[in-house]
């Protein structure tokens, strides 16, 4: 039996696009919400689910690094989506014909120029390749969405314009998530991605950070959030470069341990040829 991951959207969104890359011969399963995703491996209908962490333009996907760390799964893998957005709308018309579209929030600033540049508003929908399906079901006219070309091919839609992101480095970061741990070594670079919460004491986080430095652990990414709305109890989120069986990274997670209240290892996993 295929492998099946669940993913936040529609067939043709960028998520399923991800699935792909990382498993071609993948049974997608789309889902409502990165929750629903989480709840679809926890449940057996998928064994794995596909998530979007952070974009190049956009930034950090919100509410990943909340749900991450109670998830009771962990990160397997890293894939990499050169997100290319394209306009698309019912056959039939021209792009002087769009005077709205619908997309994805996290999507719609990264088109921003081109969208003022063509006097188009834009309006928030739960899911990008959704919108594509739901004005294709409808024969809307007048409306586009922003998606990628594949949810036009899937849903019957015309694409007017092509490649319309502001940034040309435009990339999404996803984590493949399983319930099973898999810490073997499977590259020649790997990545260990932890959280941890500093105790509420001066100079916690630049003692914290300490064992890194002194170590030469190299640290890709450092996120803070707050948890539980308290301002003391800031949260970190960390990508490094090694195994926890190397002698110099389980040495700075060592001393780690030390200032903090909690400290969680989400995944070690080989870094895609993507990454830098």
């Amino acid at each position: 039996m295929s492998e099946r991951i669940a993913f936040q959207g529609e067939l043709g969104a960028y998520s399923h696009e991800a699935c792909v890359k990382a498993r071609p011969d993948a049974v997608p399963v789309p889902c409502t919400s990165f929750e629903d995703a989480l709840s679809a491996v926890r449940a057996g209908r998928a064994d794995k689910a596909m998530l979007p962490v952070e974009n190049t333009t956009y930034g950090r996907v919100a509410d990943m690094h909340r749900l991450l760390p109670d998830s009771g799964m962990h990160i397997v893998e890293e894939a990499f989506v050169r997100v290319r957005i394209a306009l698309m709308a019912v056959a039939g018309q021209t792009l002087a014909d769009i005077k709205h579209i619908r997309a994805h929030p996290v999507l719609i600033p990264q088109a921003r120029a081109f969208l003022d540049a063509n006097g188009i508003t834009a309006e928030a929908a739960v899911d990008s390749a959704g919108a594509a399906a739901a004005i294709a079901n409808a024969g809307e006219m007048g409306v586009g969405a922003l998606a990628s070309s594949v949810a036009a091919d899937i849903h019957g839609l015309h694409v007017l314009a092509q490649d319309i992101e502001d940034q040309g480095h435009n990339t999404t970061r996803f984590l493949l998530m399983s319930p099973q741990a898999d810490t073997t070594r499977r590259g020649e670079t790997m990545i260990t991605t932890f959280v941890f919460e500093v105790r509420n004491i001066p100079a916690a986080l630049y003692k914290a950070m300490g064992g890194f430095a002194t170590n030469g652990v190299n640290m890709t990414k450092l996120e803070s959030y707050m948890v539980g709305g308290v301002f003391t109890a800031t949260q970190f989120y960390a990508d490094v470069e090694g195994h926890p069986d190397d002698p110099a990274l389980a040495r700075a997670l060592d001393e780690l341990k030390f200032f903090t209240n909690r400290l969680d290892i989400l995944g070690v996993y080989p870094a895609a040829a993507k990454r830098g």
